[in-house]
This record gives structure tokens, C-alpha cells and sequence, in this order.
């Protein structure tokens, strides 16, 4: 009975854990079986319905596949897989005209009954498909092509460049991937701003975070607090004096501008969390290296660096995905000269609504990196975020 209430009673908390992850995981599955869906079927279904049967399927069994079979090839006069005649009835209104007429004296439909307009508009998008007038794949990376290149045509990148199609600013070659509508160039870009704005903070907070654990010196509690204090300061209240002062020494639209930018307000935080954590560490094994006659530097190279490593790989995951998430910052010091991928993302649906498909690849562009640095790193995610927690 006890082992039986204890199970019973961490019930409630394995449900809560299961209904987070569910929460967590369909809309990102969701997005990931959308963003390699067709865009006709995209635009006509929900990603849900991949396995279901084709549009119209059901309804051509159910009234056609009585004469022309299941596969519409048994009368070879009607072939129904034939382009040149199914082109002939492309429409619900077209195919019902037909359907009306007799045939040898007798209704087209024998003793079935003519289906309404909804349905035969359903057939009618069945039989363009097995013709291969509307044939496409269940599954594509087409939209991931599109996305990268920036294309806003009608079908996609790789059907127009087949046909020989070009537009003004695509070429159907490599040089479609420095498009500036396009998903490639933004991406290199965000690597650009996100690389150096998370290694530039780690570095300066874990000399700051050593000096003030471990070299006495006059104020350091004091300034200490001080940066705790500055983790409270809003970003936004900052950015109008930083972009005139920026302004007049040409820094406005450049990658230094934005590296400085996030380095001045991740160190507060990266500051406290490395120090806390270096803080925590024996004060034995720190005395016998001094003691042994090593200096400053190699006490933090040697010692502090490789032990504080869970602390500033949680910093790294932390400030690395703020970066990559960021738009409002990139907005303001980059706009678009320079644009990243949360700002380019915006772009790619027209004022209109056209080219919204896109947006589930792209979404999922800009979000498979961060996943990866969080997966890969998220052993040390719990211990680094404990860092300090627990002085022993």
C-alpha cells in the first residue's frame, strides 16, 4: 500500500511533465511536417491531415470508380489519367455539364446521382492530380528553397528555374542565396551578430567574476551590487542615447555597434551568475595553489576556468538564444543594411498575404541552431543555473 500511494501520488506531477511537453512538442512537430508540405496542400489543409487521402479521392471512388476503376484507366476512350483530356474539365462546372449528357442513349451516370458542385469540384481536383496536371509529393524541402533564396512566385523556386524562368533579382545559380530577400544571407548575418555577442560577455565576466572572488581589493562588494543593481535597468530606456552616440562616431548599422551593445548588457548578468559560482568553490584549493607559488592568471587558467565551466556554459545557451531571438536590438543598430532572421522573417509575407507558406520553413531555419546549442549543452543548463545556489 505505501509503494502504491507513492505512485499514485506523483501521479499529478508526471501529468503536469507530460502536458508541458505536449505543449512544447505539437506545435513544433506541427511546424516542422508543415514547412515540408507542398504549398497547395499547406494552403488547403492542415498539417494534421498529411496521411489522409488525397482531396477527392473518397468522392471519386464513391461515383466513378464503378466505370472508369479505382485507378481511372479502365475505359481507355476516357482515360482519366490522360492530361490533354482531363485539361478538358478542369472545372466543377465544366465536369457537370458533362455529366449530364448521355451517353448511347443513356444518362452518363447510369442510376447513380449526380454529385452537387462541391463535390465534383472535389473530383475535379482528384483527377488533375492523377493526370499529373496538379501532381505533387507528399512531402518537399521546396519551401526551405524558397525560403533561402527569397522567391515570391507563383509555384516554387525549382519548378520556375526548370522552366527556365528567371525574375529580376534570381538567376537560378548559387548567387540566388545572397539574395537580400532571402533567408541565407540572414542567417550568416545573425551568426555574425550572435558568435561574438556571446563569447566577448563570457570572456569579460569570468575575469570580472575571479577578480572579485578571489583578488582582495577595496569595493568590490560594493561594486558587485552595482551590477547587480544594473540587471533591473531596461534595454529600451537605453537604446535612444546609444544610437546618437553611436550616430557620431559612425558606429550606426555596423556589427561592432551591436557586439558592444550586447556585451554592455549581457555582463551584468554574466557577471553575477560566473561569480557566484566561482564563489562556491573550496577556499582550500584556491590557498594551496598560492601557496604553491602560483600567480593570478594561472590559478584562472589552470583552476577557475575549467571548473567553472557548467556556469558559463548555462551563460552561453542564455545569452546566446536572447541574441538569436533578438529583433528589437538588431532592428534599431542594424535595420535593414544588415538584416537577421527574426527581421527578415517579417519580410517574406507580402502586405497581401501572399507567400505566407513560407513562414513555417523559415520559422523553423531560424530556430534548428538554437535547438542544437541547447540540446548539445544542456547537461550543464541545471548545474549552471544552481550555480552559487549552495555554498559548501
Amino acid at each position: 500500500m505505501p509503494s502504491l500511494s507513492r505512485t499514485f501520488g506523483k501521479l499529478p506531477v508526471h501529468v503536469i511533465l507530460i502536458g508541458l511537453c505536449l505543449l512544447w512538442l505539437i506545435p513544433t512537430i506541427g511546424l516542422l511536417v508543415t514547412s515540408i508540405r507542398p504549398f497547395q496542400d499547406v494552403t488547403s489543409t492542415g498539417w494534421w491531415t498529411v496521411n489522409a487521402p488525397p482531396t477527392g479521392q473518397a468522392s471519386y471512388q464513391t461515383s466513378c470508380s464503378s466505370c472508369h476503376g479505382s485507378d481511372g484507366k479502365a475505359i481507355a476512350a476516357a482515360d482519366l489519367t490522360d492530361p490533354n483530356l482531363i485539361q478538358k474539365y478542369r472545372r466543377s462546372t465544366s465536369l457537370l455539364a458533362l455529366l449530364k449528357k448521355d451517353i448511347n442513349g443513356q444518362p452518363h451516370m447510369g442510376t447513380l446521382t449526380v454529385p452537387d458542385q462541391q463535390t465534383l469540384a472535389d473530383i475535379a481536383t482528384y483527377t488533375r492530380r492523377i493526370s499529373g496536371i496538379d501532381a505533387h509529393p507528399t512531402f518537399t524541402i521546396n519551401n526551405y528553397i524558397d525560403a533561402m533564396v527569397g522567391y515570391r512566385g507563383t509555384t516554387n523556386y525549382v519548378t520556375d528555374c526548370a522552366a527556365g524562368t528567371e525574375s529580376s533579382d534570381l538567376h537560378c545559380d548559387a548567387s540566388d542565396l545572397q539574395n537580400s530577400r532571402g533567408m541565407a544571407e540572414a542567417f550568416v548575418n545573425t551568426l555574425v551578430v550572435a558568435v561574438p555577442s556571446t563569447i566577448l560577455p563570457i570572456i569579460f565576466a569570468a575575469f570580472a567574476a575571479y577578480a572579485m572572488s578571489w583578488m582582495h581589493f577595496r569595493g568590490r562588494f560594493a561594486l558587485f551590487a552595482v551590477l547587480v543593481a544594473l540587471q533591473i535597468v531596461p534595454l529600451q530606456m537605453t537604446l535612444i542615447p546609444i544610437s546618437k552616440l553611436y550616430a557620431q562616431i559612425g558606429l550606426n548599422g555596423t556589427f561592432l555597434g551591436i557586439w558592444l551593445f550586447h556585451t554592455g548588457f549581457g555582463l551584468p548578468y554574466a557577471i553575477y551568475l560566473t561569480r557566484n559560482f566561482l564563489g562556491g568553490l573550496p577556499n582550500e584549493l584556491f590557498e594551496a595553489a598560492y601557496m604553491d607559488g602560483a600567480n593570478h592568471w594561472t590559478v584562472f587558467w589552470r583552476m577557475a576556468l575549467p571548473l567553472s565551466v557548467p556556469a558559463l556554459a548555462s551563460l552561453a545557451i542564455f545569452q546566446f538564444l536572447w541574441i538569436w531571438n533578438d529583433l528589437l536590438v538588431a532592428l534599431v543598430f542594424l535595420g535593414a543594411q544588415h538584416p537577421v532572421l527574426t527581421y527578415q522573417i517579417s519580410t517574406l509575407v507580402s502586405s497581401l498575404g501572399a507567400g505566407w507558406q513560407l513562414l513555417t520553413a523559415a520559422a523553423f531555419i531560424s530556430m534548428i541552431l538554437p535547438m542544437l546549442v541547447f540540446f548539445s549543452m544542456q547537461r550543464y543548463f541545471v548545474r549552471g543555473l544552481l550555480a552559487g545556489s549552495v555554498k559548501g
